[in-house]
């Protein structure tokens, strides 16, 4: 491989962009966030996994990825809490308004 060979300037690889993914930090070019390849990584899914279960990205995005969220930690977990905390607050407002009975299922009709 020669020295012209591609190089890649590793601060290219994760953006942001308003109205896209709604502004969270992504891959360039992709539609995959961040804080997706961090949940995976941290349910245990090593980044040659999480590379080859998504396809379309490389192991170089998924590090890039990675290394994005530890320098940026603590903003990065404070979003992903905020994030869930509102996903949360939406599903608690979908069930007070559409109550099921869990135990449904179990009684019988006459």
């Amino acid at each position: 491989m020669s020295m012209a060979a591609a190089h890649v300037d590793i601060g290219t690889l994760i953006t942001r962009t308003p109205g896209i993914k709604g502004g969270t930090p992504h891959l360039a070019g992709t539609g995959v966030t961040v804080r997706t390849i961090v949940r995976w990584h941290h349910s245990g899914l090593e980044p040659e996994r999480i590379a080859a279960r998504i396809g379309h990205i490389s192991l170089g995005q998924v590090h890039a990825a990675l290394a994005f969220y530890y320098a940026n930690k603590e903003m990065m977990d404070r979003e992903m809490a905020d994030e869930e905390a509102e996903s949360d607050r939406v599903e608690r407002e979908q069930l007070a308004r559409h109550p099921t009975d869990p135990l449904k299922h179990l009684t019988k009709k006459p």
